[in-house]
């Protein structure tokens, strides 16, 4: 499969593939695929929750059977659709009825977010062309989690070690990186937050030392 070999050199077009349910009966999302330097652009009438980057256990029985879901619905109906089958290989990055094993039928849904957000894929609309529906509740915290560390690790070091953390061994390489997609302030906010709080554990200001 193809990789990026060079930060400076261009990127290929970008694709556009139309959604082609094979359910009829299944609702059609709008088309996630103008996949590059495309920014979602709210119209107003749309209303997406705030995912919460946190889960208290008392939410985890609640949360999980959302999850599950979202699971189900990528592994039974989207990972089959053209649009995700197409992003996916323009993404270099396997779906579970391309793997054996486990990963066939119960893949972990981090890898594919963690390849959407590096790549400035992860959308509500292709978030939910990939998870469903009510994304927001099963893997929105997973999202909002592995957005901030796109953050960290961006900060923690260079484009190469950056594109090396997100690479999966040994033909899944990311084919390219973008900078994180509609960033909020408030999102920056509260990362500079924690990213203070682990400076602190590297001095080991926590606990009694802690300066907060």
């Amino acid at each position: 499969m193809d990789t990026e070999t060079s930060p400076g050199r261009p990127e290929p077009p970008a694709l556009a593939v139309p959604m082609t349910p094979s359910s009829p009966s299944w609702p059609v999302h709008p088309d996630p695929c103008q996949f590059q330097d495309q920014p979602f652009m709210r119209t107003g009438t749309e209303e997406v929750p705030e995912p919460a980057s946190d889960l208290c256990p008392d939410l985890l029985d609640s949360w999980y059977p959302r999850y599950l879901a979202c699971t189900q619905f990528f592994v039974s109906y989207a990972q089959h659709t053209p649009t995700v089958q197409s992003l996916a290989a323009f993404l270099n990055i396997r779906l579970p009825c391309q793997q054996s094993g486990a990963q066939a039928t119960h893949p972990s849904l981090r890898a594919y977010i963690r390849r959407l957000i590096v790549t400035a894929q992860d959308s509500p609309e292709v978030l939910g062309a990939f998870f469903g529906e009510d994304w927001v509740g099963g893997v929105g915290s997973l999202v909002k989690q592995e957005r901030v560390n796109y953050l960290f690790t961006a900060k923690s070091g260079g484009w190469a070690s950056t594109k090396a953390a997100y690479d999966i061994l040994p033909d899944e390489q990311t084919p390219f990186l973008r900078p994180l997609r509609a960033a909020a302030e408030e999102e920056l906010r509260e990362a500079e937050a924690r990213w203070s709080e682990w400076l602190a554990m590297e001095d080991w200001m926590v606990g009694p030392r802690s300066p907060w």
